[in-house]
């Protein structure tokens, strides 16, 4: 229970540090190609660190998205901040899950070289636990207007068996961060779609 405190203490403290700029927690989002096999690498203190896909207009699967909720949620530009919290190897199928998610979703990612400014940001944060040969992952997201307001948050925990040795990020399938991905994008699809104007 002490660790589930601490745990929730630290990544409310992740989500007040928002400007923390360390090479071990925090992505660096990059250029992307406008591809859809694309993955940025960005270079943070010598160390290759994945971002998502974030070019091009996404298409939509006809069955996938209704064409009016298609409609509104296309219209957006969204751009992913540093993550923080996560490590590179934990971090690395989450960003390409969620470049890979918002084209199914109809939402366009802008990268961190796009000229026009996006419509809204993203800033994540992440926290990993392990209770016997469970491994929870929890994460926030703000969701930000480009002056800085924050419109939304969108939040929750994922828990599956351990996959690799020792306690933490180590522990983390690649599968619990793609379900993360799915659902952060799912949710923010379903805001846009919902949001007035």
């Amino acid at each position: 229970m002490r660790r589930w405190i601490f745990a929730a203490a630290c990544l409310s403290a992740s989500v007040a540090l928002s400007a923390c700029n360390s090479a071990k927690d925090v992505l660096e989002p990059s250029a992307v190609a406008p591809t859809e096999q694309s993955t940025a690498l960005a270079k943070t203190e010598g160390t290759d660190v994945a971002a998502p896909a974030m070019a091009g207009t996404a298409t939509v699967a006809a069955s996938a998205v209704p064409a009016q909720t298609a409609a509104v949620v296309s219209k957006a530009r969204v751009q992913f901040a540093p993550i923080v919290g996560a490590t590179v190897e934990a971090a690395t199928p989450l960003t390409q899950r969620l470049g890979t998610r918002a084209r199914e979703r109809g939402i366009t990612l802008a990268g961190s070289t796009d000229t026009s400014p996006p419509g809204i940001i993203m800033r994540g944060y992440f926290s990993a636990m392990t209770e016997g040969k469970d491994t929870t992952v929890v994460y926030v997201w703000d969701v930000y207007d480009p002056a800085g307001t924050r419109l939304h948050r969108i939040n929750g925990q994922q828990t599956a068996a351990s996959a690799g040795s020792g306690e933490g990020w180590p522990a983390v399938a690649p599968a619990t961060m793609q379900s993360i991905a799915d659902s952060t994008i799912d949710q923010l699809a379903d805001w846009l779609a919902a949001k007035p104007g």
